[in-house]
């Protein structure tokens, strides 16, 4: 989308992840997606009178975690806090956050924007809060249902500084921050089940201004095309108000994705608002920084690195080290086929063209891919021992996506077997040239493109089993003969 020139588009981004401790933030209670109803719920999380919360010591791992993978700044001694509000599955009428003290500030990562820029995204601060149950409306007039189950589960809110400016740097944020948390394996980052949602803060302001303009935010964004979409409405709806006289009100709005539209939903809160106060029942969280150390030591290698050894001891293209990156089980899937003897860049080209373009198409994820990386691995090796040509491995690989496989199987089982006897192949070309005098006798006198008429013709008297190479080969020697 192509914004009004005269006006800059001023984007934060409030993330709420939902970490994947196996109990939720202040009891035993499950934190498995998908239970019947009001089945994971005890007094604690429904906040019976008199119940005490005892902070989940894996989710403070979690959160160290991922501060020191966004380059934040862990406070030793952070504070939760009160923040008081109603919501129907909120049972509290509170919900237990952090506010003044959160236990990370001042984070950073960074995105490659359209123009092939690479952008430093600030991350105000991620703080560990709890998170609330779910309404359900459907299925029932005049009222709304409460599933309980999700209320207590452990969430990090990460807010990030209003260094966007447009619906694309957004959506590439949220898929660079949504890649390190999974390479973290913290969260799954699914979106449909709302174990990573967003709210997107918008305002606009004339180019050359310093100052920013009011803002609105956007709620009910279930997918990162969703949030790009949102935000390139909600910039366009603001400079047409302010072009047509208007002024911006500070609100908060629902974005109705099938409507591609957005709706006034409530006056937008200040911190003053919700009330806060220190949390009376939970003490301030004191970190030692041994353990800080310790966690930091544990980290995995992170999509920035990974691709940047990629570039330098791989020899992949920047687009192909990104590609592969992206995801931990895209990059899983990639070495683990380099491992079983795959040329690095013979197999990055046929996991982002190949596979992924299949995969694409049917709306699926690696992880899903009948094909294997040991499969792809040996299909790949086979190619590069002139065991099968490229155009066989297409047709091989066709059969293992749709069916799965093993390559050596398919290549007997199909027929597929390149033929490299060269005594055998100079035979078919000079077959080939007897019944073809005419397009020789061009050739000699110079029209070199009747070469491609004849390598069809081999090709054709083989069906598409003799060696390219040898015949390529084969057939110059004789025609300069």
């Amino acid at each position: 989308m192509t914004y009004d020139p005269n006006y800059e588009t001023v984007i934060g981004l409030e993330v709420h992840a939902q970490m994947v401790t196996r109990s939720k933030i202040f009891c035993g209670c499950s934190t498995t997606f998908g239970a019947e109803p009001n089945q994971q719920v005890c007094p604690v999380c429904a906040a019976f009178p008199g119940v005490l919360p005892v902070l989940n010591s894996e989710l403070v791992s979690m959160a160290i975690k991922t501060g020191l993978a966004i380059q934040g700044s862990i406070r030793t001694r952070s504070e939760f806090a009160r923040k008081n509000y109603f919501y129907p599955d909120l049972p509290a009428g509170y919900q237990i956050s952090q506010f003044e003290l959160p236990i990370i500030e001042h984070g950073q990562l960074h995105i490659v924007t359209d123009d092939g820029v690479r952008k430093r995204i600030g991350i105000t601060r991620i703080h560990m809060e709890v998170d609330a149950g779910k309404s359900v409306h459907e299925g029932i007039q005049g009222a709304s249902w409460i599933d309980l189950n999700r209320t207590g589960t452990p969430l990090l809110e990460i807010v990030s500084e209003p260094d966007l400016r447009s619906a694309q740097e957004a959506g590439e944020y949220l898929k660079k921050l949504r890649s390190i948390l999974r390479y973290l394996q913290v969260c799954d980052g699914n979106m449909e089940e709302g174990s990573f949602r967003c709210d997107a803060n918008v305002s606009v302001r004339k180019l050359g201004q310093t100052a920013f303009g009011t803002r609105t935010e956007l709620k009910n964004l279930n997918s990162i095309r969703n949030v790009m979409r949102a935000i390139e409405y909600e910039a366009e709806r603001q400079i047409d108000s302010l072009e047509s006289g208007g002024r911006i009100v500070q609100e908060t709005r629902l974005w109705d994705a099938n409507q591609n539209t957005s709706r006034p939903m409530r006056g937008k809160e200040e911190a003053h608002d919700y009330r806060y106060f220190p949390e009376p029942d939970l003490p301030p969280l004191v970190i030692a920084q041994e353990r800080i150390d310790t966690i930091a030591r544990q980290l995995p290698e992170l999509p920035d690195a990974k691709a940047e050894r990629y570039r330098n001891d791989l020899g992949l293209s920047e687009y192909d080290a990104g590609v592969l990156t992206s995801s931990r089980e895209m990059a899983m899937f990639f070495e683990e086929t380099v491992s079983r003897g795959a040329q690095p860049k013979a197999a990055a080209n046929w996991i982002s063209v190949e596979l992924l373009g299949r995969l694409n198409r049917g709306g699926m994820e690696i992880e899903q891919s009948k094909v294997t990386p040991e499969q792809l691995g040996r299909l790949l090796a086979l190619m590069q021992n002139n065991e099968i040509s490229g155009k066989m491995a297409k047709q091989i690989f066709d059969i293992m996506f749709e069916s799965g496989g093993d390559p050596d199987t398919i290549v007997q089982e199909h027929g597929f077997k390149q033929v490299s006897d060269t005594a055998a192949i100079a035979a078919i070309v000079d077959q080939v040239l007897a019944d073809n005098p005419l397009q020789v006798q061009q050739y000699r006198e110079g029209k070199t493109k009747v070469m491609g008429f004849l390598v069809g013709q081999i090709m054709k008297a083989t069906q598409g089993k003799a060696n390219p190479a040898s015949v390529n080969a084969i057939l110059q020697e004789k025609l300069s003969g």
